[in-house]
């Protein structure tokens, strides 16, 4: 099974992460993307964080329909900080005669010197890098040179969506719409939870029908 792996906290998972997944599974020729949610990322204290719980589920909303995709929990049963490479080492021993891809955009690719074994991740799973304005591929190409194992990295055309999960929560907090920057059932999940301060001022986030 060739399959592709996109990690992320999702605080929360928008279209952009979707349509990411969805190009890699094109262009890669990819039987499955597995979306994970990460627990305690290692190096970045989450924002408005409503709870691994949370997080999952929307996940799950964000992906439900969708038989390319699959939410995978693997990383919030563990009580640790999540490191890559134990995540694509569970998964190998998890999954049967898997290819793994792991999914990345191109600022992150950028950083995978400082990761956690590096190396290790490299030998576990191709890299394949989202190649999209903001990040030159030079840049990119020349960080992954200082891994061994880095000039195999994939890089597939990703058209450039100017969503993120900071831009989606500043807009929750605001009473703005996000209709079209997540699924509805995503909005539907938050409105009701009120998570990132949404329906506290009795402003719907969701656009009328």
């Amino acid at each position: 099974m060739r399959l592709g792996v996109l990690g992320g906290t999702f605080n929360p998972p928008h279209l952009g992460h979707l349509a990411c997944a969805q190009e890699a599974y094109l262009q890669l020729e990819l039987d499955l993307v597995a979306l994970i949610p990460t627990r305690t990322p290692p190096h970045k204290v989450l924002q408005d964080d409503p709870g691994p719980r949370h997080r999952l589920e929307l996940c799950r909303l964000a992906a439900r329909g969708d038989e390319r995709f699959e939410v995978s929990d693997l990383e919030l049963c563990r009580s640790d900080p999540s490191y890559t490479v134990d995540t694509l080492e569970e998964l190998h021993a998890t999954v049967q005669d898997s290819e793994l891809f792991l999914i990345v955009g191109g600022d992150i690719a950028t950083g995978l010197p400082e990761w956690h074994d590096p190396e290790r991740v490299l030998s576990l799973a191709t890299l394949a890098v989202a190649n999209r304005e903001g990040t030159p591929r030079s840049s990119i190409e020349a960080a992954l040179r200082r891994v061994p194992g880095g000039e195999r990295a994939r890089f597939f055309p990703m058209p450039h969506i100017a969503i993120s999960s900071t831009l989606v929560r500043q807009r929750l907090r605001r009473g703005q719409a996000v209709r079209y920057f997540v699924p509805d059932a995503v909005i539907e999940y938050i409105e009701r939870n009120r998570l990132y301060g949404a329906g506290t001022s009795g402003n719907r986030v969701a656009a009328p029908a």
